[in-house]
């Protein structure tokens, strides 16, 4: 089969698209232990700070979680063609039957595969839904970390209401997170092995290799 190499994400894409990785697994790491401690109480406050040092890291990842959502927002709307949110919302007929195309493959039930450049639309969907559930967990965030601020506080409160039930929808929301990412990286590679298309690599390099007339 002919194959050419194309580009198809941008630096700021694969720098998004880590920075979200870092942030993710340092937020659960320290968050985890936030909420369930799990060294000795006696080390707090007089070798060491556990919960103090745990917390400043949960708050620079929590920054860092922002930032990153913050771009992918932004190539949304300003990206390339596959970065853009027009490539994978379920409005045009293509589009609508890259879903139907994709869970039969999914599922072995077809052996056809949207081949597309950028995301086919049930991955894309399923990205846009994570994105928007970030934005209520750094929202909420924000609104447990500054008790004091009169934006998050009244952000916060219209939203979700008490500090608790913020704090337990951020709680929830992290087991969210964890189940997406997991799968995430068994349908990646499952795509990798399925598909000749470089998926995997992408994400490094930015680039594809799709069928000529493509």
């Amino acid at each position: 089969m002919n194959y050419e190499m194309k580009t198809v994400w941008s630096i700021l894409l694969r720098l998004f698209h880590w920075s979200l990785v870092l942030s993710i697994v340092t937020l659960v790491v320290t968050g985890l232990y936030i909420n369930t401690p799990w060294t000795n109480t006696t080390l707090e406050g007089s070798v060491a700070f556990p919960m103090a040092t745990m917390r400043y890291i949960h708050f620079l990842a929590g920054y860092l979680f922002t930032a990153a959502v913050l771009v992918r927002l932004f190539l949304y709307i300003f990206g390339n063609r596959q970065e853009r949110i027009w490539d994978v919302l379920p409005v045009t007929p293509r589009n609508i039957k890259s879903i139907f195309t994709t869970l039969g493959y999914y599922n072995y039930i077809s052996d056809r595969h949207d081949e597309r450049l950028g995301h086919n639309v049930l991955a894309g969907m399923t990205y846009v839904v994570i994105i928007i559930a970030a934005l209520f967990q750094l929202v909420s965030g924000f609104y447990m970390l500054y008790p004091e601020a009169g934006f998050w506080q009244g952000l916060g409160g219209t939203i979700f209401g008490t500090q608790q039930q913020g704090r337990f929808l951020h709680h929830l929301l992290m087991w969210l997170f964890i189940l997406f990412a997991f799968v995430h990286v068994y349908l990646v590679i499952w795509n990798d092995l399925k598909s000749p298309e470089g998926l995997v690599s992408s994400i490094f390099t930015g680039k594809k290799f799709k069928h000529k007339n493509v």
